[in-house]
């Protein structure tokens, strides 16, 4: 952080400036959370756009297939928190590249079954064993006897969030 003036002499954030703010965003869970998720994702995504010239949707959605097999768009958004316009684009790309098929549903004419061509399979296998190394090597940052409490935390803070989205939601609803 910044306290005094930069290479080009302007002054960022003068030096005490902010001590007595009631909100910092360096001590703010919420934006703390926002910045580890940020980097983290940046640099696995770096990893996939290089190797597969796929973004973060098309990784979610592939992924998300690589795992479940068969599921309809709307299904994906909700498993991978995306909304669907971000969904309905990655599955588009990913048609189009041939990495996965979709099927109408017959009972519902208005969704589809989406699944993974061979390729999109093949791709799947291979990016899987990279991602879970990426995930060894983060996990490396956490000591071995905090790991347990941490993804504790990790599972009550997202059960917490999830709950207060709702509530807020209803709220929004009036209700």
């Amino acid at each position: 952080m910044s306290t005094g003036p930069s290479d080009d002499g302007a002054t960022d954030t003068p030096a005490g400036r902010g001590d007595g703010a009631p909100l910092k965003l360096e001590t703010f869970l919420p934006y703390r959370l926002n910045v580890v998720a940020s980097l983290v994702s940046q640099a696995l995504s770096r990893i996939y756009a290089e190797r597969y010239s796929i973004g973060v949707p098309e990784w979610r959605v592939l992924v998300t297939l690589g795992q479940f097999g068969m599921m309809t768009g709307k299904a994906i958004g909700a498993h991978s928190h995306m909304h669907k316009t971000k969904v309905s684009r990655a599955v588009a790309l990913l048609e189009r590249r041939k990495l996965l098929t979709r099927r109408v549903n017959r009972a519902d004419l208005r969704e589809s079954f989406l699944t993974l061509t061979p390729a999109g399979r093949a791709m799947y296998e291979d990016l899987a064993p990279i991602a879970l190394d990426f995930t060894s090597r983060l996990s490396d940052a956490i000591d071995p006897a905090d790991r347990a409490a941490f993804e504790r935390a990790v599972d009550r803070l997202t059960e917490r969030s999830a709950k207060l989205a709702a509530e807020v939601a209803k709220g929004r609803r009036g209700g």
